[in-house]
């Protein structure tokens, strides 16, 4: 069942837990009485068609529109991927490390087994930090100025000469697989570690890192498939309009 406008937005998380945290990124938390979820997007001033084509891209893995997806304003899809990068750095990768903190100190756990955990969890947290890092600071900010340009051309030379400098195919290029290595980790913890005594809790980490990586995929799925696509669009624009920018400004 696809979730849609009229539903309670409790129904919405009776209906599958796993959405919490993406409602958070629309900055909608709990405490939703009986109002639908027309009415909760009315509320928080949130586009209503663009949270439910996320919430159901989530919800419903066979589910991506991709064509109305790709319809949104470029600047709307990146605010909601910071947010969603926020999650990711400032909850979800600090509450594994706690997790994995206390679990290499159970019994069962040699120094070297210890050793090996952590180092791969610290060495994929800088990845995935240094990832995230690379589209705020670059990509974002290069998406942004592109669409003001399109939307308003009275800019400075400088900002017509950077445009032209960048592409998003870069971006593409240099877009690393940080899922794959989620995937090393859970296989460390599933086939490689002698049973230890807090099983439960290895459970609770296993169950995290296969929510994160799902996370993560349906992340770069709108990043690949939504963004880039705008994107190259917005660039085409922009090269088909300022060709000769210096003379349009």
């Amino acid at each position: 069942m696809r979730i849609n406008k009229d539903l309670k937005m409790a129904e919405v998380i009776h209906m599958n837990h796993h959405l919490l945290p993406v409602l958070n990124r629309f900055d909608i938390y709990l405490g939703f009485g009986e109002r639908t979820v027309e009415v909760v997007c009315k509320d928080h001033k949130i586009n209503l068609n663009f949270f439910l084509e996320i919430v159901n891209t989530f919800h419903d893995p066979t589910y991506f529109p991709l064509r109305h997806l790709q319809s949104f304003k470029a600047s709307m899809l990146i605010e909601y991927l910071r947010k969603t990068h926020s999650y990711y750095l400032d909850v979800k990768i600090p509450e594994i490390g706690q997790y994995i903190s206390e679990i290499v100190q159970c019994s069962g756990f040699e120094e070297n087994h210890r050793n090996l955990v952590k180092n791969f969890f610290d060495q994929y947290r800088r990845e995935l930090t240094n990832h995230i890092n690379k589209e705020e600071q670059g990509v974002y900010p290069y998406v942004l100025r592109l669409e003001k340009v399109l939307d308003s051309p009275r800019s400075s030379q400088e900002t017509f000469d950077d445009l032209h400098k960048y592409s998003i195919n870069e971006y593409e290029e240099d877009h690393d697989d940080v899922e794959s290595k989620l995937f090393d980790l859970k296989n460390i913890l599933i086939k490689y570690l002698p049973p230890v005594s807090n099983y439960k809790l290895l459970n609770l980490i296993l169950h995290e890192i296969f929510e994160l990586e799902s996370d993560l995929n349906n992340h770069g799925h709108i990043e690949d498939l939504i963004l880039v696509p705008i994107v190259e669009n917005m660039e085409k624009e922009f090269h088909s309009r300022f060709a000769n920018h210096g003379s349009n400004v």
